[in-house]
């Protein structure tokens, strides 16, 4: 695998996520639960639900959370590598 690469600057992550045809989601739960962010791509996710970018980096910044991506493959192609960690 390519390098992974960790940011918790805002207009990356967009950028990322829309450069791939990503949108911000989170996971259907119950209501009152703490929200578990995620990126969804097409085909959407039946689990996930879309919300907007405000909320999604609200939570972002509430839960100290970092992102970590990849941007190329090992043979060059976009990415879709990408997860959420906890800020150290």
């Amino acid at each position: 695998m390519s390098e992974a690469t960790t940011t918790t600057n805002h207009e990356v992550i967009r950028n990322w996520a829309e450069a791939r045809g990503g949108r911000p989601a989170r996971v259907r739960q119950a209501e009152g639960g703490s929200d578990l962010l995620r990126i969804d791509f097409d085909p959407p996710e039946v689990s996930l639900e879309e919300i907007g970018w405000d909320r999604f980096f609200e939570v972002f910044e509430a839960q100290k959370l970092a992102f970590l991506h990849q941007d190329l493959t090992e043979d060059g192609q976009p990415s879709r590598f990408n997860k959420f960690v906890d800020r150290d």
